[in-house]
């Protein structure tokens, strides 16, 4: 019976133990530098190659829920394990939206929403403009028109509502 119970034991532990690994994947560089043009992937815990190095280029160090990488065409997406896009991240000058009272800008079909910190659309692509969340609140317009100023984009109506980070209309 003591047997029994260990070998039950140890097989607990061990699959523990692999499904531990499989949690999450660390960025790597090739040649082990982060320096500007770098080539980057994804390895697991056991070092083996699971996105490898130049396919994008990577932004997060490390892959749980999600990743935010950039396709060689320029598209910045959010990617799972499986390298499933999960959506594609607003982005300037070639960089991705930085995360904001914990949520950041996804497009979709032209339409602006926001993901979590965990990859998941919290407020679905509504918004024609919508700006990063400061203290709870963004401000957004469902129409709205961009205009290019100099290399920068300029939203621009007199429609601006806010937003919590629920998507709740606030009154202001």
């Amino acid at each position: 019976m003591k047997k029994i119970l260990w070998i039950s034991i140890i097989l607990f532990i061990s699959c523990a133990k692999d499904k531990k690994e499989d949690q999450f994947l660390i960025k790597f560089y090739e040649g082990g530098f982060n320096v500007k043009g770098a080539q980057s992937g994804y390895v697991n815990i056991k070092g083996d190659t699971i996105i490898p190095a130049g396919k994008y280029e990577c932004y997060t160090d490390t892959l749980r829920t999600h990743a935010i990488v950039k396709e060689k065409s320029g598209r910045i997406i959010g990617i799972d394990k499986k390298e499933n896009t999960l959506f594609e991240v607003y982005g300037q000058n070639g960089q991705p939206d930085s995360p904001r009272d914990g949520l950041f800008r996804i497009i979709k079909d032209g339409k602006i929403g926001y993901a979590n910190d965990e990859g998941n659309i919290v407020i679905a692509p509504l918004y024609k403009c919508a700006f990063p969340f400061f203290n709870g609140q963004a401000r957004v317009a469902i129409y709205c028109q961009i205009k290019d100023n100099e290399g920068r984009q300029m939203m621009s109506t007199d429609q601006w509502i806010f937003i919590d980070t629920k998507g709740k209309l606030v009154e202001k």
